[in-house]
Parts: structure tokens; sequence; C-alpha cells
């Protein structure tokens, strides 16, 4: 069992930025590959960005506004997020889960394992 708890939500204005974190717990930090997902009123949730479990490899839906770090060493996992737009406006989540592959991102978020209660980020003037 993994529990998951993200930070750092708010408003902001457009053109802003936020960072998120997302604190880990319950098993091994170092083998979870891990992503932040979002979720809009009426959407279904998508992916945002992912992180391999060895941390080598990221990916990104948008990689000039959308940064995943990850410091193993504090089980914590992060969502540098510049630029911001009114449409980016929805709950963010933090996700994990284990993998097989040390360098493999996950991207759909049916895959993910464990998802954390999520952190509302309004964008708005």
């Amino acid at each position: 069992q993994v529990q998951l708890v993200e930070s750092g939500g708010g408003l902001v204005q457009p053109g802003g930025s936020l960072r998120l974190s997302c604190a880990a717990s319950g098993r091994t930090f170092s083998t979870l590959a891990l992503g932040w997902l979002r979720q809009a009123p009426g959407k279904t949730p998508e992916f945002v960005a992912g992180a391999s479990w060895s941390g080598d490899r990221t990916y990104s839906v948008d990689y000039g506004r959308f940064s995943i770090s990850r410091d193993n060493a504090k089980n914590t996992v992060y969502l540098q997020m510049n630029r911001l737009k009114p449409e980016d406006t929805a709950v963010y989540y933090c996700a994990a889960k284990t993998s097989g592959s040390f360098n493999y991102v996950y991207r759909d978020p049916d895959e993910y394992t464990w998802w954390g209660q999520g952190t509302q980020v309004t964008v708005s003037s």
C-alpha cells in the first residue's frame, strides 16, 4: 500500500507558476513509477507528466510548461507548472505504481495503482 499526499495547489493568475509536491509513504519510494494526473470538472482524468522509478526518464504533455522531478531522499515528487492557463484549472493528483521496468513512464491514468486525494489548481484573473 502506498499513501500519497499532495500539496501546493491554489489560485494563480494566468501566466503564473505553481509547484505541486507529493509526499509518499508505505513502500520503497525508489521502486515506484510516478505520475501527475489532472481532472477538470465534467472530464475524465488525463495524464500531465510522469517519471520512471529510476528517475532517468520523464515525460510531459507540455515540456515547456510542466516539469516533473523526484527526490528519492525525501520520498517526494514535484510538478513545476509555468505559464499557467485557465484551461489548466483542475484537481491535480499524484499517482504511483510499482514497475518492472526501471526506465518506463506510464502515461495512461488507468495504469496507476495508487492515487492521492488531489489538490485544486485554479487559474483565473
